[in-house]
């Protein structure tokens, strides 16, 4: 984790509970399936803020609700939410959410990372950022980005 914190005492609420897929209609293995609302939020919802020792579910930086999928046209938007306005993490927090999308999804997917409006000082840069393809592949050749990125993206003990 970070030192000097940005948001010392962040607010932390209770994670949702996981919700189990019954679909028995289906039973060709082979079929496909398609990628829903709740998959994706399954697939972000354990990534770990930068800064503190809590899942961005716990901090509501993600919800299921920030979730956008249209698998027709293989398009997922994440909204995100930092704790505070000047969050220096953002980039970070992007970035993790992008980078576990791209290693869970079909590569026929276009991932689509925002910053909810209203909620960071920087938000238009930030989104630009984000979802500028040579930015994240230069972000992503930074070995310090990289190791920050995977500790977010580390399973913890406490995820279920």
């Amino acid at each position: 984790m970070v030192s000097g914190l940005i948001n010392e005492n962040p607010t932390v609420y209770e994670r949702k509970e996981r919700r189990v897929r019954t679909d028995s209609t289906n039973t060709d293995e082979f079929s496909v399936e398609p990628i829903d609302q709740l998959e994706i939020f399954d697939h972000i919802r354990d990534i770990r803020d930068p800064e503190h020792p809590y899942s961005l579910e716990q901090l509501k930086v993600l919800t299921e609700d920030s979730v956008e999928v249209d698998d027709g046209k293989s398009y997922v938007r994440v909204t995100f939410t930092p704790t505070v306005e000047h969050c220096s993490m953002a980039t970070i927090i992007g970035l993790s959410v992008r980078v576990k999308l791209m290693r869970s999804l079909p590569p026929r997917y276009k991932i689509d990372i925002r910053v909810a409006p209203g909620s960071h000082a920087t938000e238009a840069a930030l989104n630009k950022q984000l979802n500028d393809k040579e930015r994240v592949a230069a972000a992503l050749e930074n070995p310090n980005l990289v190791e920050m990125v995977d500790e977010c993206l580390s399973p913890s003990f406490d995820d279920a």
